[in-house]
């Protein structure tokens, strides 16, 4: 009776949700292009994370060497935007990280996808808000005013206010275009995005000091930053000021700066071939994210000491350090403009779609599905956002912000790379009608069939695990890959928690070396025998290339990313875990897909993804 039980509970944990049930999707009409999947990419990427984040990280991180953490980060989300381009080829749906893991690897990880999806779009949100507020903190409050009343003329000074609230009603105006008239201003300001930040690139260069990057203790004394010996909080200077494991933790906070780029599976029904446009589509995307950032991280380490920019200022401020105040004025400007067009659907509307596809697939509560469709329902849902936004920014610092994001998205990410690696590796899954006709065509002769040819179990054996007897996954195969990627993935963790004793390796200690080579020896005779196991033949047009060697790559690269956050950060986001795990053992796991009809019709399909 007890196994019974504890083995139907299982079943419900890794139900996995039919391909065939119909899935609700958002029209908006027309067709995109490979380049239209560009702009979009790049405009939902490039945004808040370089324009508050370089500043953070390169003051107290990484110095100079910010450049290496944009690099580190921007490889990782281009190994995981590989795995959402299969996932794209191999789903025929707007995706998004919540489905394809429903598809896959079963409800529970499912439904921690879409409750991290809630913090992920809840915390973007709050970002933006206080991106604003800084914004406005200088065009409004007169700081800007002042500070480049001699660069401009007068009456734009004295009158800055009335000019930005113009700018603001322009821009709360253009919102009503409708979503192919505000997609081409979208492309607009995204080509103004990129020439503001190429502007910034060649004024670094032109105005830039290479001595920057190579700045000694001598260098602080002189500036009256430091009279002793000991650098501390400075750094020990030249191009890596904090060293290697400094360049670890700003990769891991300047990940948020890649984010948005999923925006681009989401548009799967709008384009005429998207097995090509949309991997051609993500990898140019991300591609051209890294050379901005790279540059852009280049030019202001070269015109502004490390150590005079201010944790949590603007990327514009820079400029006041060479003595540019009307450029730092227009740059200011762009910025504002780019964050506001970027947010195309209100602040809550990202949240508000997640939720209610959960609780149309019976994860969250009913009720919580009119959040999308009912008006007052609309209406409460956005003042109860905005005032937990509100209390939000007054007890969290900007920093712990994009920490929580980051795991969210890194967790997120990892489970994708995990579903490419266990997909590709399983029985095909027929569709439900052509099984009920083979049933019923088969109906009569099966009992026959089976008497004379009983069905030989398959038996695991070493031989079997090296070399397998068939060209095509079976049951036992799919479950040899389930079972060693799973294990693959603990012990990809312990090596990470392994490797954050970096003081220990450098310094010889043999017990720690003798830790890392068993761990790497076993991870790859595991890896070996997932190598050994047959594909599917039924490959979608675009695979992640390598199996399994990059899914397993971008998982450790993400979990390698998440040891770098604080103590703080992993607390925060285990509160968050553990009320979504309450919800969904007392009710999603009773009332989810499950122990629904297989006809109903469902709307759990987004726009939107992490």
């Amino acid at each position: 009776m007890l196994r019974q039980a504890l083995r139907k509970f299982g079943q419900k944990l890794v139900h996995r949700r039919p391909l065939e049930q119909d899935v609700y999707e958002l029209k908006y009409g027309g067709s995109l292009s490979t380049l239209d999947l560009v702009a979009l990419g790049v405009g939902r990427t490039v945004g808040v994370g370089v324009y508050l984040l370089l500043s953070e990280v390169a003051s107290s991180q990484a110095g100079p060497a910010t450049m290496i953490c944009f690099l580190v980060a921007g490889l990782t989300s281009l190994l995981a935007g590989l795995c959402y381009a299969e996932f794209s080829a191999r789903v025929p749906h707007s995706g998004s990280a919540y489905l394809y893991c429903f598809v896959t690897v079963g409800e529970l990880w499912a439904f921690i996808i879409g409750w991290n999806l809630i913090l992920s779009f809840f915390i973007d949100a709050i970002v933006v808000i206080q991106a604003w507020t800084l914004i406005f903190d200088y065009l409004i409050v007169n700081q800007i005013s002042e500070s480049i009343s001699e660069h401009i003329p007068q009456v734009l000074a004295d009158n800055l206010v009335y000019f930005t609230m113009v700018l603001w009603f322009f821009l709360l105006e253009i919102q009503d275009l409708g979503f192919r008239g505000f997609f081409k201003v979208f492309k607009l300001f995204t080509l103004v995005k990129l020439l503001v930040l190429s502007f910034v690139i060649i004024s670094g260069f032109v105005k830039g000091d290479l001595h920057n990057w190579r700045l000694t203790e001598e260098d602080y004394i002189k500036a009256g930053l430091n009279d002793t010996s000991s650098l501390g909080l400075l750094g020990s200077g030249g191009f890596m000021p904090f060293g290697f494991q400094g360049i670890l933790h700003g990769a891991a906070t300047c990940f948020y700066a890649f984010i948005g780029f999923a925006v681009i599976v989401t548009r799967v029904k709008e384009l005429h071939k998207p097995e090509r446009s949309i991997p051609m589509g993500i990898v140019i995307s991300l591609l051209t994210c890294i050379l901005v950032y790279l540059g852009v991280s280049a030019a202001i380490t070269l015109m502004v000491p490390y150590y005079q920019l201010r944790p949590g200022s603007l990327l514009p401020e820079a400029f006041l350090h060479i003595g540019w105040g009307l450029a730092y004025y227009v740059v200011a400007v762009a910025i504002f403009c780019t964050i506001f067009v970027s947010m195309y659907w209100s602040f809550t509307y990202p949240i508000r779609i997640v939720i209610s596809m959960m609780a149309d697939d019976g994860l969250l509560f009913p009720v919580l599905a009119r959040v999308i469709t009912g008006t007052y329902a609309q209406l409460v849902f956005r003042l109860f956002i905005y005032v937990i936004a509100v209390i939000i920014l007054l007890f969290f610092g900007f920093a712990d912000l994009l920490d929580l994001r980051s795991i969210a998205t890194l967790l997120s990410y990892s489970l994708v790379a995990f579903c490419v690696l266990i997909i590709r590796y399983q029985p095909e899954r027929r569709n439900i009608e052509n099984e009920a006709e083979e049933e019923e065509e088969n109906e009569g002769n099966e009992v026959e069939v089976q008497e004379e040819n009983p069905p030989a179990a398959e038996k695991l054996t070493l031989q079997g695990l090296l070399f397998p007897g068939s060209f095509t996954p079976t049951p036992l195969s799919g479950r040899v890959v389930y079972v060693c990627s799973s294990l693959l993935v603990l012990l990809l963790i312990v090596l990470c928690l392994v490797l954050a004793q970096w003081p220990g390796l450098l310094s010889g200690d043999p017990g720690w070396i003798t830790v890392v080579v068993l761990l790497l020896v076993v991870i790859t005779g595991i890896t070996g025998i997932i190598w050994r196991q047959p594909q599917s033949s039924h490959l979608p047009h675009f695979k992640v290339p390598g199996l399994p060697l990059l899914p397993l790559l971008s998982i450790f690269l993400n979990v390698c990313l998440m040891m770098q956050m604080t103590a703080g950060t992993w607390v925060r986001f285990g509160a968050w875990m553990l009320t979504g795990f309450i919800i969904y053992f007392a009710y999603g796991i009773q009332h989810s897909l499950k122990d629904q009809t297989i006809d109903l019709e469902l709307s759990s399909a987004s726009t939107f993804s992490v």
